[in-house]
């Protein structure tokens, strides 16, 4: 029977307990301080940006762990299926952790930030971490799925800019347009051909089939929705860039509200 390490346990356990506290305490206390548009804003979008600022968080920790593992645990790179999941198996408790932490939120807050899209996305995600954290199965493809984290903070970063009024073409707004579309292709469009490369190499050889059917359902099967929706979005987001830079106008430094930029 597969089973949780008390350490897996205890850093999923200390990573929700953070997350709420950056949520209620560190995000409000922080934002007020030193983004005076945060105290301006109504309470569902305090709500929003709380819950914004924490996933940006948790992108940024979880991110270049995994750029880590990528470029230094030779275990994992070497044998992608049955690895030593010792450095992965942390950084998914960590995001199954920050998982059970916003599903809460998104409960709790459901008129502000309830998504019916999100909750199956959490589910989905922490039903395949399940076979990760209990039984150390496929610690190279899980932890490279998070690598996408990196694209977050810009994703957040827009949303930001959004509600504290920034026009489309500030400077601020189109310098961070720029770098979002250009870090969510980098860890989400140009490295689909190494991960599904690994995939395909490690199809139908013994370490394959010792992978159980759940374990592959969740392996695969999300990992091919995700990308296409990945495309769909990417062609989007490039479509919009592409959009503003040839759209006539100078872009400005905009100050708003009380003068200052936030």
């Amino acid at each position: 029977m597969a089973s949780f390490s008390p350490l897996v346990l205890s850093i999923a356990a200390t990573s929700f307990v953070t997350f709420q506290c950056l949520f209620h305490f560190v995000s409000p206390c922080v934002s007020a301080r030193f983004c005076p548009g945060y105290r301006h804003l109504s309470p569902k979008h305090t709500i929003e940006w709380n819950s914004r600022t924490v996933s940006t968080f948790h992108a940024l920790i979880v991110g270049l762990f995994c750029l880590y593992i990528l470029l230094f645990d030779d275990a994992v790179n070497e044998d992608p299926v049955w690895g030593d999941p010792s450095l992965v198996k942390i950084n998914v408790a960590i995001t199954c952790g920050y998982l059970l932490s916003d599903m809460l939120l998104i409960c709790y807050y459901w008129r502000a930030i309830g998504d019916k899209f999100f909750v199956i996305h959490h589910l989905a995600a922490l039903y395949a971490y399940y076979y990760v954290l209990s039984i150390g199965m496929l610690p190279y493809f899980a932890n490279f799925r998070l690598v996408a984290e990196l694209s977050t903070p810009c994703v957040n970063q827009r949303w930001f800019f959004e509600v504290l009024g920034y026009p489309k073409k500030s400077l601020p707004n189109m310098v961070n347009g720029i770098a979002m579309t250009l870090s969510f292709f980098l860890v989400r469009i140009a490295v689909m051909p190494m991960y599904y490369s690994r995939m395909y190499a490690v199809y139908g050889t013994e370490p394959f089939y010792r992978v159980t059917f759940g374990g592959r359902c969740a392996w695969m099967g999300p990992s091919f929705c995700l990308d296409i929706m990945n495309v769909m979005w990417m062609h989007k987001m490039a479509r919009g860039c592409i959009g503003v830079l040839r759209s006539p106008g100078k872009v400005k430094v905009e100050k708003l509200q009380n003068g200052k930029v936030h």
